[in-house]
């Protein structure tokens, strides 16, 4: 296959046939490279993990769920170092090409299973999502994503960074294709799915994005609205959005430094500088500053419970922008950054599942509407945006 979005690993040749006449016999899929494929090396987007880590010995489960049923997996995709980035530029293999908007970023960290989706070079693609890393592709990219409840899917088989917010995600161009991947990984029948009575349309969250999003966003929202019963509130009543950010950084990193620090410590591997602070600041998180912000996710979580009943959804922006240009220097991008995490950390910190759509376009660029459901209404979600982009 011709690859002319630099999505795919060239390290790897990993090929899977589908079972013959499964739910998803015909398609076509790509797995992030956090993945193990049997019998190749996963390369985490770093090319001293590649070179210092054994052929997996087992496909992870999620993989051989899709396999058997039926889709012929045909590559492993780029991602961000080890998962820890937002923009989907790689210091050592490249940034994939953003095909809906180029000279712009993909979004990361599954920056080439968006980019392989959203050209046409598969029907779907896995990702992972700890901060954001499906949702904000998705918007970028003009395709649809999701990140599930966190702990749904099985991370077996998978390199993971931050155990408390990590999840198994996936991109498709179509609702009705997420949705039947939904059924197969998640056991689902989403003829049976719950449809949300009313919707909650996250002001402080508009308020985090661009006033152009935000309006391109509108007509969307008012269909939506229109649909199903509404009203217009925050997400939290108690603490600014601008406050969570910083509590998830600080578990998120302390988290990512116990899952990579001894290796780190050992190997002195090669780092981009952004991925390289990412870790340094994960490190230094003081204990009380720890534990501080896991008292802030218990508290919110507690709070957000109570407002999001099983009929409940929340409506929000995906990203505060369209995605921006390529090649930025580092000191630009780090407000670009907070301005995203800000949004993401929402869903992240309740462990909620989250489906962004490709509802509207900036300036010809696409953006991302979500939709946000309390844990454990996956099903909600999907066979939500399947029955609007059906009409």
């Amino acid at each position: 296959m011709y690859d002319s979005l630099n999505a795919f690993c060239t390290h790897s040749a990993a090929r899977l046939q589908g079972a013959p006449g499964g739910q998803l016999a015909g398609l076509t899929f790509a797995a992030k490279d956090l993945f193990d494929i049997a019998g190749h090396v996963t390369g985490a987007g770093n090319p001293d993990w590649l070179a210092l880590h054994a052929p997996a010995s087992r496909t992870a489960p999620v993989v051989q769920r899709l396999v058997d049923g039926g889709a012929n997996m045909i590559g492993k995709t780029h991602t961000d170092e080890l998962s820890r980035g937002i923009l989907g530029e790689n210091a050592h293999y490249g940034t994939p090409i953003n095909p809906k908007a180029p000279g712009r970023v993909p979004g990361g960290s599954s920056s080439g299973s968006a980019a392989a989706v959203a050209g046409g070079l598969v029907d779907f693609a896995l990702g992972t999502d700890t901060g954001g890393s499906v949702r904000i592709p998705a918007s970028f990219c003009g395709i649809y994503g999701i990140r599930p409840t966190h702990g749904r899917l099985s991370l077996e088989g998978v390199v993971g960074q931050a155990p408390s917010y990590d999840t198994v995600g996936w991109f498709a161009r179509d609702a009705d294709l997420l949705a039947r991947i939904g059924e197969v990984l998640l056991g689902l029948d989403l003829r049976q799915a719950q449809r949300p009575r009313h919707v909650i349309v996250a002001t402080d969250a508009f308020a985090i994005a661009e006033t152009v999003t935000a309006a391109a966003l509108a007509p969307a929202v008012e269909r939506i609205r229109t649909a199903v019963g509404s009203e217009h509130r925050r997400v939290s009543v108690t603490v600014p959005l601008a406050g969570w950010f910083s509590h998830q950084r600080a578990i998120q990193g302390r988290e990512a430094w116990d899952t990579f620090g001894e290796w780190i410590d050992r190997h002195n591997p090669r780092f981009a500088f952004d991925i390289a602070d990412n870790f340094v600041r994960g490190r230094e998180t003081p204990n009380a500053v720890l534990a501080a912000a896991r008292e802030f996710r218990a508290a919110r979580r507690a709070e957000l419970m109570a407002m999001l009943d099983q009929e409940t959804i929340f409506m929000l922006p995906t990203s505060p922008f369209p995605a921006p240009l390529r090649g930025q220097p580092r000191s630009a991008m780090w407000g670009q950054r907070t301005a995203i995490s800000t949004l993401t950390t929402i869903s992240g910190t309740l462990g909620a599942p989250q489906v962004s759509m490709p509802l509207a376009l900036v300036g010809g660029l696409p953006v991302g509407l979500s939709i946000l459901a309390r844990p454990g209404g996956d099903d909600m979600l999907l066979a939500f945006a399947r029955s609007l982009a059906a009409v």
